[in-house]
């Protein structure tokens, strides 16, 4: 095992506990016991996931005390429809919220649940497809800038970075993530990429592509795939680690 595999699991062990909790948008569905509320909790709270933690952190806290206790009950409820169009975090507004409920209400009526709705598609990649069309048929056929597009297969589109985290946090398991999806594999997860794990990939040069686009994610989940088969992504882990503490030209 090469120097760089080393560091990357020490790092992976290092980064990876309970301590990390409360310092991660992760912190908001795993608030929650019920599947649905769960599910929802997760994509709503990766899909504000930009920009300053801090600012991520009390964007979300916003987001859910507008919900009450369950979020799909304020969605089954009906309730979302009362929200206005206030700012919530950077250019997410309720009027987002609302686009997001109506979207899972549908889901939830055709698929039962958000797992289903992945597992439906082949990989991925596809599932993401699948769940912006979903959300766009709810909307009256309009798609939402805060739900990425991946474009065709092994064509440039979009990284789909926080809808690859909300992944991330439902497919694999403790310590961090919640485990709650069973019928994918955390062999088949892509990394969430962002520009600093970008950054730090690229200086690691386990990254080539200049882009932070589809293909970018697909190149270097392939590399760290290498690394561990069957769970690439925990390395996400490691890279911001990495990214935030230690110089990466030193390993």
């Amino acid at each position: 095992m090469n120097k760089l595999v080393i560091e990357l699991n020490n790092w992976y062990t290092k980064i990876c506990t309970p301590d990390f909790i409360p310092l991660d948008p992760v912190q908001f569905p795993r608030r929650y016991k019920k599947r649905e509320d769960t599910e929802i909790a997760a994509f709503l709270a990766a899909t504000i996931a930009w920009g300053r933690r801090d600012m991520i952190l009390r964007s979300a806290q916003k987001m859910f005390a507008l919900m009450g206790k369950s979020p799909f009950n304020f969605i089954i409820s009906g309730e979302y429809k009362k929200l206005k169009d206030r700012n919530i975090h950077r250019t997410f507004f309720e009027s987002d919220l609302k686009y997001f409920c109506r979207g899972f209400e549908h889901c939830y009526a055709k698929y039962g649940n958000l797992e289903k709705l992945f597992a439906s598609a082949p990989d991925v990649w596809q599932g993401i497809s699948l769940f912006r069309e979903e959300m766009a048929k709810a909307n009256k056929g309009k798609y939402s800038k805060h739900i990425s597009n991946p474009g065709e297969e092994d064509r440039g589109g979009s990284a789909c970075k926080r809808l690859n985290l909300a992944l991330r946090w439902l497919v694999r398991g403790a310590p961090v993530d919640l485990g709650l999806w069973k019928n994918i594999k955390t062999s088949a997860l892509y990394i969430p990429l962002d520009v600093h794990v970008a950054r730090t990939a690229r200086r690691l040069k386990l990254l080539e592509r200049k882009s932070n686009d589809k293909k970018a994610v697909i190149e270097l989940t392939e590399k760290l795939r290498v690394f561990c088969p069957d769970d690439p992504v925990k390395y996400d882990f490691a890279l911001f680690g990495i990214g935030v503490t230690s110089p990466p030209a030193a390993i």
